[in-house]
């Protein structure tokens, strides 16, 4: 059997932009942050160059220079305060997830999410949602050393359901995460909630959907079809 054939064993989601669309609340916190310090960034160009990575990575390069860390506490803190308010009146499973993560469920798929978000965004979306339960795994930035596009927190979420990278499917919105799940060596479907399809095609995604409704038909025999 041909890898790209190959049953898919487990399944990986990101978290922000993929199992909620949140991303305008982050872009929106993001810009405001930007602004207070007399920077110009637009959306665009955070969710292109930054979108995925972790905060500590973000604030550096951002404002071009290393930061002690209460500085950069604070200010991760304030842009994060921001998001939670802006978001949390919002707060829903992206469409489909719901009755996708049951039919997982239900064939006995292992799932995990793999999400740069600390712990306080972590925790206003899966436990303010009760989806805790439903997962293998979660696996935060705190377990890797480097945000996406590394591969490591794809690589981390594969150990940690016993499943080879090869086996698993991701969903990711961004492209930079697009691409770390490409570099794990995932089959990676890209959802198109903050970043057009053609970027995500382009990182690495074998395939592009707007949301959990439909998938493509090669990725739905490979996770629901005959399985080895």
């Amino acid at each position: 059997m041909t890898s790209s054939m190959a049953p898919l064993r487990a399944v990986v989601f990101d978290m922000d932009g993929t199992l909620v669309d949140n991303m305008v609340f982050h872009n929106q916190a993001w810009v405001a942050l930007a602004r207070k310090l007399g920077l110009s960034m637009t959306a665009e160009d955070f969710q292109t160059h930054f979108a995925g990575k972790k905060n500590e990575e973000i604030l550096p390069a951002l404002l071009g220079r290393e930061l002690p860390p209460d500085e950069l506490h604070r200010l991760a803190e304030e842009k994060e305060n921001h998001y939670r308010t802006l978001y949390r009146p919002h707060l829903r499973l992206h469409r489909g997830a719901e009755a996708f993560i049951t039919r997982l469920r239900e064939a006995r798929i292992p799932i995990a999410i793999a999400t740069a978000a600390p712990e306080g965004n972590r925790e206003l979306v899966i436990d303010g949602l009760g989806i805790r339960p439903l997962f293998n795994r979660i696996v935060g930035a705190e377990e890797v050393t480097r945000g996406k596009p590394a591969p490591d927190i794809f690589l981390a979420a594969a150990k940690a359901l016993g499943v080879e990278p090869s086996a698993c499917l991701a969903f990711e919105d961004a492209v930079l995460g697009v691409m770390a799940a490409r570099d794990a060596g995932m089959t990676t479907v890209g959802i198109t909630t903050a970043a057009p399809a053609e970027q995500l095609r382009e990182a690495g995604a074998g395939w592009t959907v707007p949301d959990f409704m439909t998938l493509p038909p090669e990725v739905e025999a490979r996770l629901f079809g005959t399985r080895a």
